[in-house]
């Protein structure tokens, strides 16, 4: 018997006692609570996630297609980057202009070898300018969730307007809850007892978000 087969084997244990006639958990929570809040354009969205993502200490890039080649080329010269880690399903062209080594996203990569490479570049599955988060789902342009939590830095590219949605709600609707969420807001931090922070504990102590129109 696996895991996951004892776990739902106690589950139905414990509710063989819920009568047949009781409301689904679905129906019996009221979902009338507003998706969207002020009902902002596109363009004024988009500027509320820079503002937000900035807020989280989010380094904010704001280019078109042409030119992000050449950026993401600058921030990795910038970090000084020798090895990049790459998803299988990221665009070509994001990378066409940069030098460093590839390392492509693989099962068989340990964490020690995950640990040497300085940067990764991904993109996202959806971006909410309410609370500046970006988040990514294990999709072929983002790769395995461990790929954005080993490196140090970690630009990842959002299509704006189309991947930016107001509200968390609104993101919910666009993803899949059986995916692995990664919900990113700011480079990772903690704080002690004392509240001095201390960046870079479970993830990349650098998160650099590009902001790409199609323009």
């Amino acid at each position: 018997m696996s895991s996951r087969e004892r776990i739902l084997g106690r589950v139905r244990r414990a509710l063989a006692d819920v009568p047949p006639d009781e409301t689904p958990y679905e129906r019996a929570v009221a979902r009338d609570y507003l998706h969207e809040h002020g009902g902002l354009s596109a363009e004024a969205t988009v500027d509320l996630l820079a503002r937000n993502l900035a807020d989280y200490r989010a380094i904010v890039h704001r280019v078109t297609e042409e030119e992000l080649p050449l950026l993401v080329m600058e921030l990795l010269a910038e970090r000084g980057s020798r090895y990049v880690l790459v998803p299988p399903g990221l665009p070509p062209e994001w990378m066409s202009a940069a030098d460093p080594t590839r390392i492509h996203d693989r099962a068989v990569s340990t964490p020690r070898e995950l640990d040497e490479v300085e940067s990764v570049v991904t993109g996202c599955a959806v971006a909410v300018a309410e609370t500046g988060t970006i988040v990514l789902d294990g999709g072929p342009e983002q790769g395995r969730r461990r790929i954005t939590l080993i490196p140090d830095h970690h630009i990842c590219v959002v299509r704006v307007p189309g991947q930016v949605v107001s509200s968390v709600p609104q993101a919910l609707g666009r993803l899949d809850p059986a995916r692995p969420l990664t919900w990113i807001s700011g480079p990772s931090a903690t704080s002690d007892i004392e509240l001095d922070r201390v960046e870079g504990v479970h993830g990349p102590r650098t998160l650099e978000v590009v902001l790409v129109s199609g323009e």
